[in-house]
């Protein structure tokens, strides 16, 4: 049995810690340090740490509690008040970057810079443009203080229903390329995913408060091990039997945790695990995948404005339909910018199209530096738009942050246990 991967962990947190604070002092987000520890480290520069399963398999459970948590700290009221505007920043976040993404791909394709692209894979490009990756922005937005706003809110509930409406797109563009997808069936199990979570959740809430009601204060401990378990099962259900991202199940399974009488301890303790060991290895993981071949001006050009593409679509149309419902401008741009973040999902998209022929592997490496570029530059992003706030505002969300969490943690945790054993 090998040991190395000790010293990953080891290199990972070290790594992610000291970038952390060196782009704190340049005021910009603490999440930013961790992506550039792993480009840093991985094979795109260093080539210290590389992929291995162990850190592939603990990165997706990283995001898994990110989204958990994410869904534990949700307001259940202001979720159910932020869905209809959801639904239409997804909707517009997937109809406005298909669009341009595939105008920019065919217009590319005219140009010359793709002599070998065609209109589908101008279309197959645009269905990648659609992906959302939330977990970036859900962690910008708590080191912000702006995860449990109005904003904040819309942007989960858009990202959850983009992931849908995404997975719908490329059901339908794939089956227009002829890998014999059924897009009936993708909608069906859909359908059944959410008539899944409704029964678990309801099972769920009815056995917290039974065991709350049987333990009387006492034995803690097992409420954020259930919590856990929830957890754990409807993210493998919603990936393995309903072909949903995992991320929605764990997102669900904090909703469900949300409602009952012990939320707020659950979250305390889940906290210190996030951002000690899997927060830090999830975004480290993203710039450790990153391998890039030798770029040419041309393409490097052609990368940067795919980039600009992907960036300015996602903050158009989701901030379009942020405005349909009745958002002010800069809450609209704040909307846009929280969407425009790219992750793994594009890149799995991407890899189904090369897989089935659509797209060429020159097409590969300006999808990567995309989702690299939008990994980086929505954090800054979100930064700046957010800059504008009153004061009181920023002062309240800073100290809310998970790097001044730690002590607040503690403390809270504490007053809790006093309070129950009295």
């Amino acid at each position: 049995m090998s040991y190395h991967y000790l010293l990953d962990l080891a290199l990972i947190l070290l790594t992610t810690k000291v970038l952390g604070i060196a782009t704190g002092q340049f005021q910009m987000p603490r999440v930013v340090g961790a992506l550039l520890a792993g480009l840093v480290m991985g094979p795109a520069m260093l080539n210290i740490l590389t992929e291995t399963a162990f850190l592939s398999q603990l990165s997706e459970l990283g995001v898994i509690v990110i989204l958990f948590t994410a869904g534990m700290g949700t307001d259940l009221r202001e979720l159910r008040n932020a869905g209809k505007a959801g639904f239409f920043v997804a909707l517009c976040g997937v109809l406005v970057p298909m669009a341009m993404g595939t105008a920019f791909g065919y217009l590319a394709s005219m140009a010359g810079w793709l002599p070998n692209s065609n209109l589908l894979e101008a279309v197959f490009l645009g269905t990648v443009l659609t992906a959302t990756s939330v977990s970036i922005t859900v962690e910008t937005l708590k080191e912000l203080g702006r995860l449990d706003t109005k904003v904040g809110n819309t942007i989960l509930a858009a990202a959850l229903i983009d992931d849908v409406l995404g997975l719908i797109a490329l059901t339908l563009v794939a089956s227009i390329a002829g890998d014999g997808t059924n897009l009936l069936w993708v909608l069906v199990k859909i359908a059944l995913f959410f008539v899944f979570a409704v029964v678990a959740a309801g099972t769920g809430i009815v056995l917290f408060r039974w065991m709350i009601t049987r333990a009387d204060g006492k034995n803690l401990r097992r409420y954020p091990v259930l919590a856990f378990v929830i957890c754990l099962l409807l993210a493998y259900c919603a990936e393995e039997f309903f072909g949903v991202a995992d991320i929605i199940g764990a997102f669900a399974a904090g909703l469900i945790v949300a409602s009952t009488p012990k939320a707020q301890y659950i979250r305390l303790k889940f906290e210190p695990l996030s951002y000690l060991l899997l927060t830090p290895v999830f975004f480290a993981g993203i710039g450790i995948n990153v391998k890039l071949p030798d770029l040419d001006i041309g393409l490097v050009l052609f990368s940067l404005a795919l980039l600009a593409t992907a960036v300015l679509s996602k903050v158009i149309g989701c901030g379009l339909g942020a405005k349909m419902c009745g958002f002010h401008g800069m809450e609209c741009v704040q909307v846009g910018a929280g969407m425009a973040c790219r992750g793994e999902v594009a890149l799995i998209v991407a890899n189904r199209g090369l897989s089935m022929g659509i797209m060429s592997e020159q097409m590969m490496t300006p999808i990567i530096i995309t989702v690299v570029g939008c990994a980086v530059f929505t954090p800054l992003l979100l930064k700046m738009v957010f800059r504008n706030e009153p004061e009181s505002t920023v002062e309240e969300s800073t100290l809310s942050t998970p790097y001044h969490q730690a002590d607040q943690l503690e403390q809270a945790s504490a007053k809790f246990f006093l309070s129950d054993k009295k």
